[in-house]
């Protein structure tokens, strides 16, 4: 039987990846229950070793931005695993490729039989931080390169990687299991009074500039005639964001806290709408969590067209706009408003893709990519 290392954040630190790693292995371990998964975290949140709620043992051993992993190489060696996997992002292990060249170790000390990464966020050309190209350029290393786009795929196969290394395994949805509550429980279950005026249109996640939330509130000012209620829900990050949010009274429900993933599914099923009107950031290839939790609602999005955004723009386009328009997105929000129900429908198209990527499909596909990397071990 398979033993596999996942090298990542995990909860309960507050980050995506982490929400992503522990979806991903509680449904890897729901398709086969057999499998062994362990993992190899950072010491933010806890330093001593342990055992999560779904059985998973993990083990604390390196730091944000680490330069030196011999104490993750002494872990792996001492918990002993077959596949050894890094949820990759440039906030949690910098720009250089040090976590590459602990890989590259582990592999040739025979600790690991298989080393794959996922590179949740591709840099190209036009990258404010190019030094992150050292890190890009040393994936050919590796057995498997995990991607969540044709952008990120391409992208990846112009720089040089091997394109038989790439894989492109989406990113996993969860059907919101909260869809038959009323919003009254919903609304009550985020301490929120019911106060919601018409349609409900919701803005899930961080509160960063980066998110458009300065886009949105501009757009708002252009709708003051309309009958429905914003709810911005989420831990705000940037203090200017944060003052925006709190001088802008009209219309706007506020949840100006951390949500943990099943909070950002209430919010998502207390919604009739989700609006994601995020900014491009500049030279960077990645997708949305928020909008797989989104999705996962079955209702309708409306977001901007940025590489982010890139699964509602192939299967919704109709609902998408150009970044940084408050005009057009304040005309966008009017029409849903008023179409509410045609746009149900229009959004069957981005409900299937959500059915189709639904994290126990994820985890098939990823489980088959490991079958496929060990017996290619075992031939060589």
């Amino acid at each position: 039987m398979i033993t596999v290392g996942f090298i990542t954040r995990y909860p309960p630190t507050h980050c995506g990846i982490a929400e992503y790693s522990k979806f991903l292995i509680s449904a890897l371990r729901s398709l086969n229950p057999k499998m062994e998964v362990k993992v190899f975290t950072t010491r933010e949140s806890r330093i001593d070793r342990y055992f999560d709620e779904i059985g998973v043992k993990v083990i604390p051993c390196f730091s944000r931005f680490e330069k030196d992993y011999s104490e993750l190489v002494d872990a792996v060696n001492e918990e002993k695993v077959d596949i050894l996997h890094v949820q990759h992002e440039y906030g949690i292990f910098g720009y250089g490729s040090e976590i590459i060249d602990a890989l590259t170790e582990m592999k040739e000390e025979r600790i690991a039989e298989v080393c794959v990464l996922t590179t949740h966020t591709v840099d190209h050309p036009y990258t404010t931080r190019p030094e992150v190209f050292e890190f890009q350029n040393s994936l050919n290393q590796l057995d498997a390169v995990v991607v969540h786009s044709d952008l990120q795929e391409f992208e990846l196969i112009t720089q040089g990687v091997d394109a038989t290394k790439i894989c492109q395994i989406p990113h996993g949805t969860l059907i919101n299991p909260y869809l038959g509550y009323t919003k009254h429980f919903l609304a009550k279950s985020l301490g929120l009074d019911e106060e919601f005026c018409g349609i409900t249109l919701a803005v899930p996640g961080f509160m960063r500039r980066d998110k458009g939330v300065d886009i949105l509130l501009e757009a708002l000012n252009h709708l003051k005639e309309l009958k429905f209620t914003v709810m911005l829900a989420g831990e705000p990050q940037d203090e200017v964001v944060r003052e925006l949010v709190e001088n802008f009274e009209s219309k706007t429900v506020l949840l100006e806290r951390y949500l943990s993933s099943d909070e950002i599914l209430r919010v998502v099923a207390l919604a009739d709408a989700i609006v994601l009107p995020y900014k491009d950031r500049k030279g960077a290839y990645a997708v949305s969590g928020i909008l797989h939790l989104s999705m996962g609602g079955l209702k309708p999005i409306l977001g901007s067209r940025t590489p982010r955004l890139v699964e509602l723009c192939q299967h919704a386009p109709w609902m998408t706009l150009p970044p940084n328009n408050a005009l057009e997105l304040a005309r966008k929000i009017e029409w849903l408003v008023n179409n509410y129900e045609f746009t149900v429908s229009y959004m069957s198209e981005l409900y299937a893709y959500a059915a189709r990527t639904q994290w126990i499909s994820v985890a098939h596909e990823l489980y088959e990519l490991y079958k496929k990397l060990m017996r290619k071990k075992i031939v060589l």
